[in-house]
């Protein structure tokens, strides 16, 4: 997984972006710069409800997580057997993901809830495990799983799922 600066600038740029594109819907979003347990961003609407958002932003290639944030794991030898599912570390959470496009592209940004990015994350997960009997090929013991775009294009621009949670919160 990278580390370091330029990892640390693709995370604040997502941010960013996601906040400009949440006041461009009239929305009042101020980013926390990875200072807050679970989010990254508290946005709230005219009539004073608020939602929170997790953004995670890529240059390319797959968002990475840690399955064990989304499903209870054990271990049966070298078998990884995946229970229950998670719920939502807090409430209402929302994710944007991010892809950067290059200078002057156009990024890619997908909204769901908790429960879609668990449920598309653990999914995924569970076939490449179904391939494999369970055994992770190489890292039997990691608990390391990417997302990929097309495992979550259905969601691209879904902006109004946001402006529709506020307005229900209010």
């Amino acid at each position: 997984m990278a580390t370091g600066r330029g990892t640390k600038l693709t995370g604040a740029v997502g941010e960013f972006l996601v906040a400009a594109e949440l006041c461009r819907r009239n929305l009042v979003a101020t980013p926390f710069s990875g200072n807050v347990p679970h989010f990254d961003i508290i946005a709230s609407g005219e009539q004073g409800g608020h939602l929170a958002v997790q953004v995670k932003t890529i240059n390319g290639g797959n968002w990475q997580f840690n399955i064990q944030h989304f499903v209870d794991v054990q271990m049966d030898g070298k078998r990884q057997v995946l229970g229950q599912l998670k719920p939502e570390p807090y409430p209402g959470l929302r994710f944007v993901l991010v892809i950067l496009g290059d200078a002057g592209a156009r990024d890619r940004f997908f909204i769901l809830t908790w429960a879609e990015i668990r449920d598309a994350i653990v999914g995924g997960y569970r076939e490449h495990l179904a391939k494999h009997d369970g055994v992770r090929p190489r890292a039997p013991t990691s608990f390391h799983v990417s997302l990929s775009a097309s495992q979550v294009e259905s969601f691209e621009d879904l902006w109004q799922t946001l402006l529709d949670a506020l307005s229900h919160d209010a």
